[in-house]
């Protein structure tokens, strides 16, 4: 198996060289990015398997450079920023990042979350290649894309995962600690609870005719949510 790919974008040269010096002691091999222009430079020549992105860069937003990112792909983009306040969180999750690291933040703990990601990618492969007719729902798993009426919606690698779990368990009331510790590694501590939300939200955008009005992911208050795909 060749040695996972990982893309630093951090616009401070001396942050950028030691994550990458420290990925690289870990067995990674890594490529610098110091604006979006390079960022996007380096996704089509360097192919990365994840991506851990500064949002603070000198040409452009970086939750700018993460929608683009989740236009034409699925990499697992980590979002490291000393942005910390919630709503800073919730966008950086709703524009389609998968974890979300405050700054400063022990090496450590980034590399948890990293190996996290990177095996959930990993496992993730498991519906591959399948089409699964959900009635009013098809889930093409090897694109990571559904179809739900005349729409056609591309799934981020964190809410293929919940649609997963959720088809897994059809008609099911799935408790929000299940959910949480299914899509999430141990190691990953989230301070804050609303990451769940988050990602039920923008799976209902993308599946619900309604979403103010959910049909196929209900939610049972006070206990989870159960996936009604008839």
């Amino acid at each position: 198996m060749r040695p996972a790919r990982v893309l630093v974008v951090e616009d401070d040269n001396d942050i950028r060289k030691v994550l990458m010096d420290q990925l690289s002691l870990d067995g990674y091999v890594t490529a610098g990015a110091a604006n979006g222009r390079q960022v996007m430079k380096m996704f089509y020549s360097f192919r990365p398997d994840l991506i851990i992105l500064d949002l603070k860069l000198p040409d452009v937003d970086g939750i700018i450079i993460c929608q683009h990112i989740r236009k034409i792909s699925s990499v697992p983009i980590i979002i490291v920023s000393a942005r910390d306040t919630l709503p800073d969180k919730i966008r950086g999750l709703e524009v389609g990042a998968d974890d979300y690291v405050t700054k400063p933040f022990e090496y450590l703990e980034l590399e948890a979350r990293i190996k996290a990601c990177l095996r959930r990618r990993r496992d993730s492969n498991i519906l591959e290649e399948e089409i699964l007719d959900l009635g009013e729902l098809r889930v093409f798993c090897e694109q990571r894309t559904v179809v739900s009426g005349t729409r056609r919606e591309k799934l981020t690698r964190k809410e293929f995962e919940l649609l997963k779990l959720f088809i897994e368990n059809r008609g099911k009331v799935l408790s929000r600690d299940f959910l949480s510790s299914r899509l999430w590694d141990e190691k990953e501590v989230y301070p804050w609870s609303r990451a769940l939300d988050v990602h039920i939200r923008r799976l209902r955008k993308k599946i619900e005719p309604d979403p103010a009005n959910p049909k196929f992911i209900l939610t049972h208050s006070g206990v989870g949510y159960r996936f009604n795909p008839e």
